[in-house]
């Protein structure tokens, strides 16, 4: 079974929680650099707030093998 997860700060994320969805917390580039290379191999799609998306950059998500989304602000 494919699962969902949540890249990006623990504030904007937490809720996320409540639906079953992995939550990836992460307040630095660095953090969410590191997030999204361990990304377990069931997660299918990702949601990723503005800042994650930023430090991940449109190259990455371009090529990714994961459905990327990103959240509103």
């Amino acid at each position: 079974m494919t699962r969902v997860a949540v890249l990006g700060e623990p504030t904007r994320t937490a809720g996320y929680g409540l639906a079953g969805v992995t939550l990836l917390p992460a307040t630095t580039e660095t953090e969410v650099r590191r997030q999204w290379r361990e990304l377990p191999a069931d997660v299918g799609v990702v949601l990723l707030t503005g800042a994650a998306a930023g430090a991940l950059g449109e190259e990455c998500l371009r090529t990714a093998a994961v459905l990327t989304v990103v959240l509103p602000p």
